[in-house]
């Protein structure tokens, strides 16, 4: 006769393993998205780390610099939630220029240094979230995250923010698989966008359909049947929510008046809503 409490610790343990095989693969695609922004920037005459970047008043090196300063942060809520809470003390201090002053600080470093400091504190991170204990909530800006969700939410920013210094550079990246991270995040801080505006969100999910990079398959999410749509590439979706391309510039397509709406405020960052890029940009 089967025994119930041996099927249901096997049933446990496969959950368990599956679930750190999962945290794993976020573990490599946070650190291979890292190498591929470090490799636009490695060889960078001293001089082009100040190119200005789309986004108003940051060069490359602020792009960089805010990175190793959103990657310290998380360390530090990884290692240290004192340290992590004094920090966040600081910034209710400045709450509209607290972002800015530590990309202007790490700007100011001479380039090799602040790529150095970029380099370890990427590699101090990535080692951190491998030992986090896979059942706690670490504290963050925004809500508490496990280590997995810390990690794609350092993916999703250093992806953006390597969209800037792309393009900044005049180089067209080759979208990844890993971009199914952000479109995740995108997809579920959907209530979060119309949270920070103070408008109601829809109490019906959307449907939402991604061509993959690849363009063999599609990302799906929410119910097959929902009448309030969003299709297109994955790609496009991800410049959306990251408010990295303006939505007249990108091959989405809304059905229902809510899904349409949604397109025109969505964000994949927490944070109050940026002006993001004005329609006609180029990438």
């Amino acid at each position: 006769m089967p025994d119930p409490s041996a099927d249901a610790a096997s049933a446990a343990s496969a959950a368990t393993t599956a679930a750190a095989a999962s945290a794993a693969a976020v573990f490599d695609d946070v650190r291979e998205e890292g190498r591929e922004l470090d490799s636009l920037v490695a060889r960078l005459p001293a001089a082009d780390w100040a190119r200005p970047t789309p986004a108003p008043g940051w060069s490359i090196a602020h792009q960089i610099a805010h990175l190793h300063w959103t990657d310290r942060a998380a360390l530090l809520s990884l290692t240290d939630p004192a340290g992590f809470g004094r920090m966040v003390e600081e910034a209710v201090k400045a709450p509209d220029s607290f972002v800015d002053e530590g990309a202007r600080e790490g700007a100011a470093l001479p380039p090799a240094e602040l790529l150095a400091r970029w380099r370890a504190g990427r590699t101090a991170l990535g080692e951190a979230l491998a030992k986090a204990s896979p059942d706690t909530r670490f504290p963050w800006y925004g809500p508490p995250m496990k280590a997995p969700s810390m990690a794609s939410a350092r993916l999703m920013e250093t992806w953006a923010h390597g969209q800037d210094v792309a393009d900044a550079l005049g180089v067209r990246r080759t979208p990844t698989a890993r971009l199914r991270h952000v479109a995740r995040i995108g997809v579920r801080a959907r209530d979060y966008a119309y949270a920070v505006r103070a408008l109601p969100a829809p109490a019906e999910e959307f449907r939402v359909e991604l061509t993959a990079p690849d363009g063999r398959g599609v990302w799906a999410y929410g119910p097959a049947g929902a009448p309030q749509r969003i299709t297109g590439p994955a790609l496009d979706f991800c410049l959306l929510v990251t408010q990295r391309a303006h939505r007249a510039d990108l091959a989405l397509t809304a059905t229902g008046a809510d899904a349409d709406h949604w397109l025109d405020i969505a964000q994949a960052f927490a944070g109050p809503a940026g002006p993001g890029r004005a329609p006609g940009g180029s990438r």
